[in-house]
């Protein structure tokens, strides 16, 4: 397997030997036709301006906190945005004008696709990195070195131009638009702020913060109503125990002007007059003595029965004086009609005052009942409205946050816009402006001339093959016993005369002859075009 390997080699080997002049010939032909070609092509100058992006020295609100990554990000979508109005029509056809370029073109296309190529082809816009500092590359490549570093250089300026009118109208616009969201969130804030105060000056008493005060206020009620009713209670019996006295005191009084109306038979009768009283007296501390065996002196029955003791008590000694009187002075008709009993009037007074009381009390504990079952309205009510209130906030907090947030970024929007007005914001600027090209970047003569040698000798190496597959003569041994299916016995040399091989001779050396002074040719070529600059390596 090895030796049929090596067989095969060899037999490339003799095929590229004997036909080498086939691809020397290709190859030099893949040259001439190489340089022609190179000589042929416009050459292309290209001229690139780099600009850093400089960030706002001054921070106008919070992009202090952006990452790097953010940062990167924020200079590519403005790169991407500056470029889409720095390579529009308008812009370039300016260019175009202002610079006259592509006069040839413009004969042939209209502007719109002259500038249409001109943006595809001549103009490339990188962003890069360099170091520390956030970088992009604008290119323009055309056949001009003198144009093309104008107009890359013309680029450039474009790019901080539209740069600094975008970020100061786009700067306006921000601060147009906060501002007008800011005053849309301040009218809802003082719509709902309108709303809560309504609804709280409504519901006030039932609000959950009145909760405790009113709390204590109904027990306070409730203790004073109750207070009124025991009040009024003992009123009640006070006006019992009054009324029981007036009633004792005007029985004694009608005995007394009953005894008087007599006057005839007052002296005679002065003992049974005063015996009846003082019977009735000693009646009553009977009774009250039996009393007070069975009940404590704060009884209600032994305080009464002490009271009538005493009425009576006062009015056996006035039955007593008046009888007195009457036997002395013989006028008892004329004074009994004058008898009156003055505590009687004073009694009359105590049960008007003591009724008025009650009367006063009463009308307090209407009130009082008003106010409770009013209080416990606005108690039962304090949970619906703690549920709406907390609606309410919750609202009301998500309105008072987001206005926060707008008059922040209204502050920064307000700051930005400044700075950029004063042009102190972030902003492109030239590091290197673009150089005025030494050399083309295309086309490549190297790259041409390697590309058309191996096409050259890939051109000869073929029809190398192609004319050995054409030709049926037999080279080697092997080839006849394939072909034969014979074993070879004998193989023998071809032998040259001395004529032959001077002839092969002659001819190889007017050969090899050729090749070299048509290889001088073109090099010398090359190098008089490399002088005279139409080949720049």
């Amino acid at each position: 397997m090895e030796q049929q390997q090596r067989q095969q080699i060899k037999k490339y080997i003799d095929l590229i030997v004997r036909r080498n002049r086939i691809i020397i010939s290709c190859a030099l032909v893949g040259i001439v036709i190489g340089l022609g070609v190179y000589l042929k092509m416009p050459k292309v100058y290209e001229s690139t301006a780099l600009l850093i992006y400089q960030r706002a020295k001054i921070d106008s609100g919070n992009k202090a906190t952006l990452r790097p990554g953010d940062v990167a990000t924020e200079i590519q979508e403005m790169v991407a945005t500056l470029s889409q109005q720095v390579t529009s029509r308008t812009s370039l056809e300016a260019m175009v004008k202002q610079f006259s370029l592509y006069p040839e073109m413009l004969q042939k296309l209209p502007m719109e696709d002259v500038v249409d190529l001109m943006r595809k082809r001549d103009i490339s816009i990188n962003v890069g990195s360099k170091g520390q500092g956030d970088v992009f590359r604008v290119s323009y490549a055309g056949s001009n070195p003198k144009k093309v570093s104008q107009v890359a250089n013309a680029l450039a300026a474009r790019f901080i131009e539209e740069n600094l009118r975008y970020r100061e109208e786009r700067a306006s616009e921000t601060s147009a638009y906060v501002g007008d969201e800011l005053e849309l969130s301040k009218k809802n804030l003082d719509q709902k702020e309108e709303i809560m105060r309504d609804y709280k000056l409504k519901y006030y008493n039932e609000m959950p913060q009145q909760f405790d005060a009113n709390s204590a206020r109904l027990i306070a009620l409730q203790t004073q109503f109750q207070s009124n009713r025991n009040s009024i209670q003992d009123l009640a019996r006070t006006k019992v125990l009054i009324q029981e006295q007036i009633t004792l005191r005007k029985e004694a009084l009608s005995q007394m002007n009953y005894i008087s109306s007599r006057q005839g038979e007052a002296v005679k009768q002065n003992g049974a007059m005063v015996g009846g009283p003082l019977a009735e007296l000693a009646q009553a501390r009977q009774q009250l003595a039996d009393l007070q065996l069975r009940y404590t002196e704060t009884h209600p029955e032994v305080k009464r029965m002490q009271k009538k003791v005493t009425a009576l008590e006062e009015s056996s000694a006035g039955l007593a004086q008046g009888a007195g009187t009457e036997a002395a002075g013989g006028t008892g008709v004329s004074q009994g009609a004058m008898i009156r009993d003055n505590q009687i009037d004073e009694l009359i007074l105590q049960f008007k005052k003591v009724d008025l009381d009650i009367m006063s009390l009463n009308q307090e504990s209407e009130g009082l009942k008003k106010q409770i079952a009013q209080y416990e309205q606005w108690l039962s009510m304090t949970p619906v409205r703690e549920a709406e209130w907390t609606a309410l906030t919750r609202d009301y907090q998500q309105l008072s946050e987001n206005y926060q947030k707008l008059v922040a970024r209204n502050l920064d929007a307000g700051a930005a816009e400044s700075l950029e007005r004063r042009q102190k914001g972030s902003q492109f600027k030239i590091v290197d402006s673009a150089y005025l090209p030494e050399k083309p970047t295309r086309p490549d003569f190297k790259k041409i001339m390697l590309m058309a040698l191996g096409v050259g000798v890939g051109v000869g190496c073929a029809l190398a093959f192609l004319l050995e597959m054409r030709d049926s003569s037999f080279r080697d041994v092997s080839e006849i016993e394939s072909y034969l299916q014979l074993p070879v016995v004998c193989a023998i040399p071809l032998v040259e005369n001395d004529m032959d091989i001077r002839a092969k001779r002659r001819k190889a050396i007017l050969w090899w002859t050729l090749v070299a002074v048509l290889l001088l040719g073109i090099l010398g070529g090359m190098a008089y075009l490399y002088k005279t600059g139409r080949i720049i390596v």
